[in-house]
């Protein structure tokens, strides 16, 4: 194995800034008494993965818990005056929006992996938020400035989402994202 990336999730302590990951894909951030506090929500697809997210939060000290909502499983944070920050930087006009200058490090990507990442073929998908089309592009161009250049995908072509291909670009995205963690399923998680 080469030298560790300085960007790499396993280069650093794990933070509360990297559940930006979770909004670069579906999750969505709701901020609450004027901006005094805000939190957190991701749908995700199965159980497993519910259950990873939830404990890589742990991690970061944020507290989730997974819910069904609508027959779809939630990993929900409590309101909290640590997220208000992430809320003000991602929330426009309470729309969704890529903060000016928005740069993906390995904590950030390993979240959104965990998330709503996938291998379909060849190729790694990262999913996006179907509901803020106008983040596809702006994140697009923040996952080529990791190194990461990539397709941006149409629902119909199984997105939306970005897909990395190409053995080098797959490389440097299971560099930056580390090892999978436990209970992951090898079909979700980055790999060259």
């Amino acid at each position: 194995m080469g030298q560790l990336s300085f960007f790499s999730a396993e280069a650093r302590q794990p933070c509360v800034g990297d559940l930006a990951g979770l909004l670069c894909g579906p999750g969505q951030v709701l901020g609450f008494a004027r901006g005094r506090a805000a939190r957190v929500s991701v749908g995700v697809d199965n159980r497993a993965r519910a259950a990873a997210v939830e404990a890589a939060l742990g991690e970061r000290g944020v507290q989730a818990r997974v819910e069904l909502v609508e027959e779809s499983l939630q990993v929900t944070t409590a309101f909290r005056t640590d997220l208000t920050g992430l809320a003000g930087q991602w929330l426009v006009d309470g729309c969704k929006a890529v903060p000016d200058g928005f740069a993906l490090d390995g904590g950030v990507l390993r979240l959104w992996a965990l998330a709503s990442g996938r291998w379909i073929e060849s190729g790694y998908f990262l999913g996006l938020d179907p509901a803020a089309p106008d983040t596809h592009e702006v994140l697009r161009k923040a996952l080529a400035t990791s190194g990461l250049p990539s397709t941006l995908l149409a629902e119909k072509a199984g997105g939306p989402a970005l897909r990395v291909v190409g053995r080098r670009r797959l490389e440097r995205l299971a560099e930056l994202v580390g090892r999978a963690p436990h209970g992951v399923a090898e079909r979700t998680w980055p790999a060259a």
